[in-house]
Formats: C-alpha cells, sequence, structure tokens
C-alpha cells in the first residue's frame, strides 16, 4: 500500500505561481506522476519523477512552466507552476507506479495509488 498526501493548490491570478505538494508513505514505487482533471474533461498528464529523482517527463503544455522534483528526505515530490493561465486550472492529483520506466508513464492505468486531488483555479 502507498498512502499519498497532496497539497498547495489554490487561487492565484494568471501569471502566477503554485507549488503542489504529494508527501507518500508505504511501500517503494518507481515512478511518482501528476495528472490534472478539468470539469468534463479527462484526467491528464502533467509530469512524472523516478523515484531517485533523475529522470523527469513533462506533457508539452506545461513544459517549461512546471518542473516537478523530490526531497528524498522527506519523501516528498513537488509540482512548481510558474505561468499559470486559466487553462491550467484543475484539480491536480498525484499517483505512484509501482514498476515501471518513466517513459511510458504518461497513461493512468499504469498508476496503482492515487491521492485525494487538490484544486487549483487560476483567476484570469
Amino acid at each position: 500500500q502507498v498512502q499519498l498526501v497532496e497539497s498547495g493548490g489554490g487561487l492565484v491570478q494568471a501569471g502566477g505561481s503554485l507549488r503542489l505538494s504529494c508527501a507518500a508513505s508505504g511501500r517503494t514505487f518507481s515512478i511518482m506522476g501528476w495528472f490534472r482533471q478539468a470539469p468534463g474533461k479527462e484526467r491528464e498528464f502533467v509530469a512524472a519523477i523516478t523515484s531517485s529523482g533523475g529522470s523527469t517527463l513533462y506533457a508539452d503544455s506545461v513544459k517549461g512552466r512546471f518542473t516537478i522534483f523530490r526531497d528524498n528526505a522527506k519523501n516528498t515530490v513537488y509540482l512548481q507552476m510558474n505561468s499559470l493561465n486559466a487553462e491550467d486550472t484543475a484539480v491536480y492529483f498525484c499517483a505512484v507506479r509501482l514498476l515501471g520506466t518513466i517513459g511510458a508513464s504518461t497513461t493512468t492505468r499504469y498508476y496503482s495509488y492515487w491521492g485525494q486531488g487538490t484544486q487549483v483555479t487560476v483567476s484570469s
């Protein structure tokens, strides 16, 4: 079992920044990813990072604006979001993939455990 607790969502103006956190506990895993889901849309991949933190992967829509990184001492993964715009408004979820490679970690079905989600709202 893996327990995930997210925090850091909120309301921000367009152009602003937010940092999301996902604290993990339980068994080890290979990949942690962030996904988001806007109203009426499917859940989509945002970013992922390996357990070592050595490799990262980003969706094209957030590349250059978002950064995923981890603090292994705290077993926490962060998503730093800069230059936010209205299209970033969504519920953000962290999730873990127990085994696998980061290159194939953009699909929800590969992830076994999910956090409860945190709302990010960007006002224009």
